[in-house]
């Protein structure tokens, strides 16, 4: 038997998302993207930041569900970062 993992997309918001392959930050998880039929999340869209203080948002890129490796209390890491929105 499978165990199921839930929680709200609202915990999932503005952790910070890392790329395991540079070990850069790339930005933190403004929304998700879910499948309306099977209603599972399907992408994490990052909001990124640079700049002095992160305080410039640089646009926004999706990652694919399947690039997570790992989400933890604060970050959520990566092993690609997919398509600029």
């Amino acid at each position: 038997m499978g165990c199921i993992f839930m929680f709200r997309s609202n915990r999932l918001r503005q952790r910070i998302v890392i790329d395991v392959n540079s070990a850069e930050r790339i930005g933190y998880v403004g929304d998700v993207e879910i499948d309306e039929i099977s209603g599972r999340i399907t992408k994490l869209i990052i909001r990124k930041h640079g700049g002095l203080l992160s305080l410039f948002r640089l646009g926004e890129v999706a990652v694919p569900w399947e690039s997570i490796t790992a989400v933890g209390r604060e970050f959520v890491l990566v092993k690609t970062v997919a398509i600029d929105l």
